[in-house]
C-alpha cells in the first residue's frame, strides 16, 4: 500500500514545489495556482529536472517551462528533454516557438524525427531584425490606417500584432510590441480625453440578403424559430465532405480527456496503429451508417445516411450498414427488412452488412481484457443506486474489489449463474468527473433474452457506450460520424479504446435534423404508432422514409433536400415547408397532369345532344416545348354532364374571381367555353345542387380556365376516386419541446374526400405513380388501391409556401 502523506506533509511539499517554481522566474500567483493542481505541480518539477534548471532561471525561460508543462502533446513524451535542450541553449526562446515545436511533436508523435524538419519548423536560428520588424508593423499600420485614424487609441491592437505574426512569427513578441505603439503613437500623437471614452460603433442598417433556398435553415431560439445562415463556409457548400479530414491525417491527437485528479489524456494513433489500419483498408475511408433495429427509420436518418454513405462515396471509399442489435428486447426482424429495403430505395448501396452482434465474442474477450488491466468491474448495485451514485460523484462500494474476483463474476454473468439485475460490468472511468460519461458507464449487463440475430448462445449483452466504438475500430472505421447528442460522449469513446490499445477512428458530430410539427425520436413516434394516433409507421403524416415515400416523396427529392440542409454543427428547427418545397420541385419535373375534381358540382350542358360524347386531346406535360413530352397526349370525354369544382362556383361575381357564376363564363381545359345560364337548389333553397349551362363550340371568347370531369357515356359516372388530404401532423412547430406533445396533435391533419371524380386514364394506375392533378397539388397512389376503388394521398400542394413561410 503506498504511504498516505498527513496534512502537515503535503503543505510542505506544496511549500518546497512553489519555491522551486519561483526560483525560475514565474509570478506568485501564477506559482501558487500551479501548486494547486496536483498534475501541473507534477509535470512542472518534472520539466524543470529535465531541464536541469532546480537551482532556478531566467523569467523568459520560466515561462517557456511552464508552457511546457501544462501543454505539451501527451503523445511525444519522450522527445521532451530534446525540446528542453532547446530552451535552455536559447535556441527556443519564444512562445510561438515553443508551440510550433508542440504542433511539430504532435504529429511526429513517439517516432524519431530529423532535427533540420524540426529547427526549420520551429523557426530555430531565425532572427529577425529591428528592420525588418519596422517594415512589417509599417505595412501592418498602412492597411489598416482608416480603422485607426477612425478609432485611435479604442483600437485592438492585438489583431494588429496578429497581422505582424503572421508576416514574421519568429520576431521578438516584446520588440513587436514596442515598435506598434511607436508607431501607432507616430501616426496619432499623444492620447486625448477623447481617446480614453468607449467606442460606440454606429449601427448601420444593412439590406437583407435574400438567402438561397438550400442555405437557409432555422435555429432554436428561445423555444422560436428563426432564419439563420448555413455556416459552412463556401468550400463546404460546393463540397460538402471537404470539411473531413484524410485517413493519413489521423495521427494528431484526438480529443482532450480531463479527469478529476488533474491528469490528462491525449488519445492518438501511434504509428504502427495507423500502418496496420492502412494495412487492412488500403489508405480508403471507411464509415458506416449504425442504426438499431428498433423502429423505422425517418427523415434525419436520410441525412445520416447522406453523411455517412455520402463521404465514402466521394471519397471512393466504402461504408458498412451495420445493425445496432446490442437490446435483443427491442430489435424486431421487421426493422431490418425495413431499414435494408429503405436503404436500397434511398439510392444507397452499403459495402458489407453487419450487426453489433457479430462481435460478440470478440467484445466478451475485450471486456476480460479490460478487467485484467483494472479498467473494469463487476458491480451490484442497482440502476437507482448507480443513479444516486453518479448523481453524487461517489464510487461503488465495488469499485476496487480484486481484479480476480471481477473475473470470476464476470464468467459467471456469462454462464447465467447470477440473476437478471443482480451484477453489471463497469468501465472503472472516473466517478467524479464533471462529464457524466465518464462515469463509470456500463459496458455489459444480463438479460435472459433470446437475440433475433445469434439466438439464446448469450446471456450478457454489451452496453451501446461499450460496443459502437469497439466495433468502429475492429471494422476500421476512419470516419465514426454521428450527432451532436453523442458529443459529450467523446470522452468516453476514446478512454475506452486507449484503455484497450485499440486504433482509434477519428469521430465528428454535426447537428441531427429537425422538423417542424413533427416528432423525431423514436420514443415518441412508437408511441404514435403503438396508440394508433396515427395509421402505422408508414403514415403519409409522418416523416418517416416509408411515410415520405407513401405520400409520395421520391429519393432524389429527400437527397436534394439533405444537400441543401448542409452538415453543419449548429442545431436547428427546418421547417417542413423547406422540405416540401424540395419534393415540390422533383414532382414538377416529373410528375404527368390529369384532372380531378375532389367536391363535384354537377353541370349540364343544355345545348348540347344528350347521346354525343366528343373525344378530346389534353397534355400530360403541357409545358414541354421539344421531345416526346411536348406531342404527348390522353384521350378525355367531353359530354353533355360534366362536373367541375364547388369553389369554382359562386353566386356573386367579383373582379378578382375568375369561375363560374350566373350569366358568366368559363373556359374548360382542353374544350370549350361555358356560360352559366340557371341554378337549381336543394330542397334548403340555398344549396346549389346542379348547374344549367351553354357550351360555345366555336370558342370565340377566351375566359379563365378551370378543370372538369365529364361522363364517359351517356348515363355513366366518371371515374370514382377517394382522395385523402393531409395538413400538419402537429398544431405547434416544435411539439418535443412540450409536456404534453401529444396534446398538440392536429385533430384536422388528415381529410378524407371519397366522392371525388377523375379521368378516365388514371383508372389503374400502379400504386407509387405521381401525378399533378391541375390546380390542386401532386398526389400519389395509394397502397389501399385495388381494382375497385383507386385512392391518391396528396403529396404537396401545388403552391410553394416556403417563400411566405421563410419571410421572403
Amino acid at each position: 500500500m503506498p504511504t498516505s502523506v498527513d496534512g502537515s506533509g503535503k503543505e510542505k511539499k506544496n511549500a518546497e514545489a512553489k519555491e522551486l517554481f519561483l526560483k525560475i522566474g514565474l509570478e506568485e500567483k501564477t506559482a501558487q495556482n500551479a501548486v494547486a493542481n496536483s498534475k501541473v505541480t507534477a509535470n512542472l518539477i518534472a520539466v524543470i529536472s529535465e531541464a536541469g534548471l532546480q537551482e532556478g532561471c531566467e523569467r523568459s525561460i520560466g515561462n517557456l517551462l511552464y508552457s511546457i508543462a501544462t501543454k505539451y502533446p501527451n503523445n511525444a513524451l519522450i522527445h521532451r528533454p530534446k525540446l528542453l535542450q532547446y530552451v535552455t541553449a536559447g535556441k527556443v526562446k519564444s512562445i510561438p516557438q515553443v508551440e510550433a515545436a508542440f504542433s511539430f511533436l504532435s504529429k511526429v508523435g513517439p517516432e524519431p524525427f530529423s532535427s533540420a524538419d524540426f529547427e526549420r519548423a520551429c523557426g530555430v536560428g531565425v532572427e529577425v531584425s529591428l528592420d525588418e520588424i519596422r517594415d512589417a508593423v509599417k505595412a501592418v499600420i498602412e492597411k489598416n490606417k482608416d480603422t485607426l485614424l477612425e478609432q485611435r487609441y479604442r483600437t485592438n491592437v492585438g489583431i494588429l500584432l496578429g497581422h505582424v505574426r503572421a508576416v514574421q512569427p519568429w520576431a521578438d513578441g516584446k520588440v513587436v510590441k514596442e515598435e506598434m505603439d511607436a508607431q501607432i503613437k507616430d501616426l496619432l500623437g499623444e492620447k486625448t480625453a477623447e481617446d480614453e471614452k468607449p467606442l460606440v460603433k454606429k449601427k448601420e442598417k444593412k439590406p437583407r440578403a435574400e438567402p438561397k433556398l438550400e442555405e437557409v435553415a432555422l435555429s432554436v431560439r428561445d423555444g422560436t424559430v428563426s432564419s439563420s445562415a448555413e455556416e459552412n463556409d463556401a468550400n463546404a457548400k460546393i463540397d460538402p465532405f471537404s470539411i473531413f479530414p484524410l485517413p493519413e491525417d489521423n495521427n494528431t491527437v484526438h480529443t482532450e480527456i480531463f479527469f478529476s485528479d488533474g491528469s490528462i489524456w491525449r488519445p492518438h494513433n501511434s504509428k504502427e496503429r495507423l500502418e496496420k489500419h492502412f494495412a487492412a483498408t488500403g489508405k480508403k475511408v471507411y464509415t458506416r451508417f449504425p442504426p438499431e433495429p428498433n423502429g423505422y427509420l425517418h427523415i434525419g436518418h436520410a441525412k445520416a445516411m447522406y453523411v455517412d454513405f455520402g463521404l465514402a462515396k466521394d471519397r471512393d471509399g466504402n461504408c458498412y450498414l451495420r445493425f445496432d442489435d446490442t437490446n435483443p428486447e427491442a430489435e424486431k426482424k421487421e426493422y431490418i427488412d425495413h431499414i435494408q429495403e429503405i436503404i436500397k430505395w434511398m439510392g444507397w448501396e452499403p459495402f458489407k452488412v453487419t450487426y453489433s452482434s457479430d462481435y460478440f465474442q470478440e467484445l466478451y474477450d475485450l471486456a476480460v481484457e479490460l478487467i485484467k488491466r483494472d479498467r473494469a468491474y463487476v458491480d451490484h448495485q442497482t440502476a437507482d443506486e448507480i443513479k444516486q451514485y453518479r448523481l453524487n460523484k461517489m464510487d461503488s462500494p465495488w469499485r476496487n474489489r480484486p481484479v480476480s474476483e471481477s473475473l470470476k463474476l464476470f464468467d459467471e454473468m456469462r454462464r447465467g449463474l447470477i440473476d437478471e439485475g443482480k451484477a453489471t460490468l463497469r468501465m472503472k472511468q472516473d466517478m467524479k468527473n464533471d462529464n457524466k460519461n465518464m462515469g463509470d458507464l456500463i459496458a455489459y449487463r444480463i438479460k435472459f433474452t433470446p437475440h433475433p440475430h445469434v439466438g439464446d448462445k448469450w446471456c450478457i449483452y454489451p452496453s451501446y457506450d461499450y460496443t459502437h466504438c469497439i466495433v468502429d475500430s475492429l471494422e476500421n472505421i476512419t470516419h465514426s460520424l454521428c450527432t451532436l447528442e453523442f458529443e459529450s460522449r467523446r470522452a468516453s469513446y476514446y478512454w475506452l479504446l486507449e484503455s484497450l490499445d485499440l486504433y482509434l477512428p477519428y469521430v465528428w458530430e454535426y447537428s441531427r435534423l429537425n422538423i417542424t410539427h413533427n416528432v423525431m425520436s423514436k420514443r415518441k413516434l412508437n408511441e404514435l404508432v403503438t396508440h394508433k394516433h396515427v395509421d402505422g409507421w408508414e403514415d403519409p403524416r409522418l416523416v418517416t422514409l416509408a411515410g415520405l415515400r407513401r405520400r409520395g416523396a421520391s429519393p432524389e427529392a429527400i437527397q436534394a433536400f439533405c444537400r441543401g440542409v448542409g452538415i453543419t454543427r449548429s442545431d436547428n428547427l427546418i421547417r417542413i415547408e423547406l422540405l416540401e418545397h424540395f419534393i415540390r420541385d422533383d414532382l414538377n419535373r416529373n410528375a404527368p397532369r390529369y384532372m380531378v375534381v375532389l367536391k363535384p358540382l354537377k353541370v349540364v350542358i343544355t345545348n348540347m345532344d344528350e347521346n354525343k360524347v366528343e373525344e378530346l386531346d389534353a397534355k400530360p406535360w403541357p409545358e414541354a416545348k421539344e421531345g416526346d413530352r411536348a406531342t404527348e397526349t390522353y384521350k378525355i370525354p367531353f359530354s353533355r354532364v360534366l362536373y367541375i369544382e364547388q369553389s369554382d362556383f359562386r353566386m356573386k361575381d367579383s373582379k378578382d374571381y375568375y369561375g363560374l357564376a350566373p350569366n358568366k363564363s368559363v373556359m374548360l381545359r382542353y374544350a370549350y367555353p361555358i356560360k352559366c345560364t340557371e341554378v337549381i337548389f336543394g330542397k334548403d333553397n340555398q344549396t346549389v345542387v346542379e348547374l344549367r349551362a351553354e357550351y360555345d363550340p366555336t370558342k370565340s371568347t377566351k375566359p379563365k380556365v378551370i378543370h372538369w370531369v365529364a361522363e364517359p357515356a351517356p348515363g355513366v359516372d366518371p371515374l370514382n376516386v377517394e382522395v385523402r388530404l393531409f395538413d400538419k401532423l402537429f398544431k405547434s412547430e416544435n411539439p418535443a419541446e412540450l409536456e404534453d406533445w401529444l396534446g398538440d396533435l392536429n385533430p384536422d391533419s388528415k381529410e378524407v374526400i371519397t366522392t371525388a371524380l377523375a379521368v378516365p386514364p388514371l383508372n389503374g394506375a400502379p400504386v407509387g405513380s405521381k401525378f399533378q392533378f391541375e390546380r390542386l397539388g401532386y398526389f400519389c397512389v395509394d397502397t389501399d388501391s385495388t381494382a375497385d376503388k383507386m385512392v391518391f394521398n396528396r403529396t404537396v400542394t401545388l403552391r410553394d409556401s416556403y417563400t411566405k413561410a421563410s419571410g421572403k
